[in-house]
């Protein structure tokens, strides 16, 4: 909003305080309609109902949450709802979530979820969507879950992996970094160390003020921020998303948490590319699908180097594509940028690692254009079936095509080329990709 705000500015923000008192929000907080396929100790597994007179298409994806968040990260709101946007493109979507986490789970470790919750969820949702390869987009721990189990089942029916946002080396992390030197004076222990045993876990609120504090700047301005955007109807839809996200936030089990810890955050143990499961070494180098990082330009727990750092790590990866996109910890995810950036980066990455070929968004576009000029029509709709057929073909081959061909299609890029830091492009990568260069426009 404007200084001095303009008329359509005051009757916009007036009608959105209206809304807000009067109905209590503005946000469309419907979640997706989904059916419970298999569950069991701490995992509940869940298809999401296609919508209406859209049919399920192609190779599914099943989304893995982290601890103590709640699964709704993957389904913020309306029109900010990763889950919403795969299913409006007939993607068969899938979610593992873990339910709440009480007293009683105190004694459950993390190879409960690498050997376990994980592992059962890519066999349940490779079997419910007929024995196809599952595409795995894991969120924060959820992707270092995602990664370890990976590496841990070679055999499991994986088509890529996706991490999004998940920290590495933790020693790149401004929030724990200062803190490390002093969780090694007590020798494992501390007032931590008792105090977590004691609890049975990190408790509820000690969560949501950590993930709070990460973003503590933008806590601080909030009300000035909320004052400023009243005429912005999505804006205020997001805060009031967001607020419920964290509001909604569950406790860390025992043992689970005294792992996190001793090994992330003291010993920095994934920066070695390896961590002790379950009595032996899971090693991230034993990954041989393709795996797709995220890191958000502005992530305050899990910044961009402590992400990056994992690249080098996946060295058996068929391949790895390493991306730097718009927003925070949660906001690259699902945030109002996130639409156009990491949205568009994973259809392109699910639709090039899938094992049948799958029509591109874009597709719709050019029928559409095609009943304008129908005698062009038959040559749009060959070029289109064409190209994904390429890409079946070989892995390796079909990257290097794409990217030298986007170049030729939008010469007009070259007006702008992107610095070192631009969101999107990334020439530090092991590979070089089409999508990121078309987000540094």
């Amino acid at each position: 909003m404007d200084l001095v705000p303009k008329p359509d500015q005051v009757a916009a923000a007036a009608g959105n305080v209206a809304q807000l008192l009067l109905y209590g929000g503005l946000a469309d907080l419907r979640p997706m309609p989904r059916t419970l396929i298999d569950d069991g100790t701490l995992r509940e597994v869940y298809h999401y109902r296609p919508v209406a007179h859209v049919r399920e298409q192609g190779d599914p994806v099943l989304l893995v949450t982290p601890l103590a968040a709640p699964a709704i990260c993957f389904d913020l709101r309306r029109g900010c709802s990763l889950v919403e946007h795969f299913v409006s493109v007939g993607r068969p979507t899938y979610l593992v979530e873990y339910g709440n986490v009480s007293f009683r789970d105190r004694n459950l470790g993390l190879e409960h979820w690498v050997e376990e919750v994980v592992p059962a969820a890519i066999r349940e949702v490779s079997a419910h969507a007929g024995n196809r390869p599952v595409h795995v987009v894991g969120w924060s721990l959820g992707g270092i879950f995602a990664m370890l189990a990976a590496a841990d089942g070679p055999d499991l029916p994986i088509a890529s992996l996706s991490v999004v946002g998940s920290p590495v080396d933790v020693t790149r992390v401004p929030l724990v970094a200062p803190l490390r030197p002093l969780l090694d004076l007590t020798g494992g222990h501390g007032l931590v160390t008792r105090a977590y045993r004691a609890a049975g876990g990190a408790p509820t609120p000690l969560v949501r003020w950590a993930f709070q504090l990460s973003s503590f700047q933008k806590l601080v301005t909030k009300p000035l921020a909320i004052a400023t955007h009243l005429d912005d109807t999505d804006f205020l839809a997001q805060v009031e998303a967001v607020d419920r996200f964290t509001a909604k936030m569950t406790a860390y089990p025992g043992r689970s948490f005294g792992q996190l810890y001793h090994r992330f955050a003291k010993g920095n143990a994934m920066a070695t590319g390896s961590l002790e499961i379950g009595g032996r070494e899971v090693s991230l180098s034993a990954i041989t699908a393709p795996v797709l990082v995220f890191a958000g330009a502005t992530d305050g727990i899990a910044p961009v180097e402590a992400v990056r750092a994992v690249v080098p790590l996946l060295s058996g990866a068929r391949e790895v594509r390493f991306e730097i996109v718009p927003g925070g910890h949660l906001g690259m995810l699902t945030g109002r940028a996130a639409r156009g950036t990491t949205w568009r980066v994973l259809d392109e990455w699910i639709r090039q690692w899938s094992e049948v070929e799958e029509p591109a968004p874009v597709a719709k576009k050019a029928r559409a254009a095609s009943k304008t000029t129908a005698t062009k029509a038959p040559a749009k709709k060959t070029t289109a079936k064409k190209t994904p057929a390429k890409k079946a073909a070989t892995a390796r081959p079909t990257t290097k095509a794409a990217a030298k061909k986007t170049p030729a299609k939008k010469a007009p890029t070259k007006k702008a080329p992107a610095s070192a830091e631009a969101i999107g492009a990334n020439p530090r990568r092991r590979y070089g990709s089409a999508g990121s260069r078309a987000l540094s426009r």
